[in-house]
């Protein structure tokens, strides 16, 4: 017989080492994949090391990968920490990809530092507005955040497309001769495009330091705040939130419109860092919003932990894409990432809970008195 309990305290050495050995858990499973699919593990290794941190460019390349991750990981993580199943983080990105190219384009006069902040507040304006629609949903008439959530994913989408190859909307470009075969939004001005910080040859994306920035406050909120400390209770149940006559119905409004928030300051990096022009192809294919949830996951829903995930995931990003060829397909890095991600799941798994074995309980034997009632031999 097996049976699962709780474990009503985890020690705090095991929060650091039960990670850890499920990193290392993952390795040796990938590196048997790797020997299985005909790659030599170590070299492989060395070889994702190498287009990850230490070829020419390929720091820089990683955090470009790891930044719109870091967003959607922390607007998931906030979420799902009070068990609120926000899947949603891509069109939440989505919405705000498009709020800060609209921002960036109508005041792309403004000063430079005055314009970023704006684009950062249209981007998260639109990730909040967008989120409110399955949180108030969830809040107010208990529909499943879960469903809703993830369809707004496919309406953002087609919204997005709508505005740049089905309109003639205020993003997309009428004017150049490229645009003119072709459908495509209008380039932002050069004061919209969000400065790097250059440390050597390293660049280090401003959103980036934005999402670590949020990271801090993010925790301080959950820790240190009256609204973090509700957030927890309604987390572990929420039966106790109503019974301590907490709204639980604003919290949940709050706490999507917030995750929704982030997720839109995300699709703000993603013009005002990378991309400079409202590209639906482009933000569709990359799935940041989906991988998002995979970095929460792994980050075990800390805010902290998310930047460091962000930075592992953009690093297995950058190096599939740089050893992708004939015989490294990328799947592969796919499948890397599965194993990472159940690995210390089951880790988290293991320290949340004991899984003992052994025999079940055999039941007493039913005895029959004079009176003609049954009882238990003990």
């Amino acid at each position: 017989m097996i049976t699962i309990e709780r474990s009503l305290v985890t020690p705090r050495w095991q929060r650091i080492a039960l990670p850890a050995v499920s990193l290392v858990i993952a390795a040796i499973i990938a590196g048997i994949v790797l020997a299985a699919s005909g790659h030599d593990p170590i070299a492989t290794y060395q070889q994702i090391y190498a287009a990850s941190f230490t070829s020419t460019g390929a720091l820089t390349a990683t955090f470009i990968y790891a930044t719109p991750l870091l967003f959607t990981g922390l607007c998931v993580a906030l979420a799902f920490r009070m068990r609120v199943w926000n899947i949603g983080g891509e069109g939440q990105l989505y919405m705000g990809a498009i709020g800060a190219s609209g921002v960036g384009l109508a005041l792309g006069g403004w000063p430079q530092p005055l314009l970023i902040l704006m684009m950062m507040l249209g981007g998260a304006l639109a990730g909040t507005v967008w989120a409110m629609i399955p949180g108030l949903l969830r809040a107010y008439l208990r529909t499943n955040e879960i469903l809703t959530s993830l369809m707004l994913n496919y309406v953002a989408s087609l919204f997005m497309y709508y505005l740049i190859y089905d309109s003639t909307s205020f993003w997309r470009d009428q004017t150049s001769p490229s645009a003119l075969v072709f459908p495509q939004g209008k380039n932002l001005l050069p004061a919209a495009a969000w400065p790097g910080i250059d440390i050597g040859s390293f660049t280090l994306p401003l959103g980036f330091v934005a999402g670590v920035v949020l990271a801090v406050l993010l925790l301080a909120l959950i820790r240190l705040t009256r609204f973090g400390f509700e957030m927890r209770v309604m987390g572990d149940s929420t039966a106790a939130a109503n019974y301590a006559g907490m709204r639980t119905k604003r919290k949940i409004v709050a706490v999507m419109a917030l995750s929704g928030g982030l997720a839109g300051v995300g699709g703000a990096s993603q013009i005002g860092d990378f991309g400079h022009v409202l590209n639906p192809r482009g933000l569709q294919q990359a799935q940041y919003g989906y991988t998002g949830i995979v970095v929460a996951a792994l980050a075990l829903y800390n805010p902290l932990a998310v930047v460091v995930v962000a930075i592992l995931i953009g690093a297995l990003t950058n190096a599939g894409f740089a050893l992708q060829g004939p015989t490294f397909p990328a799947g592969l890095v796919g499948t890397m990432e599965g194993i990472i991600l159940f690995s210390v799941l089951g880790g988290e798994f293991l320290g949340r809970y004991r899984v003992r074995f052994g025999r079940a309980p055999e039941r007493a034997p039913a005895v029959e008195d004079e009176s003609g009632s049954i009882s238990l031999d003990s």
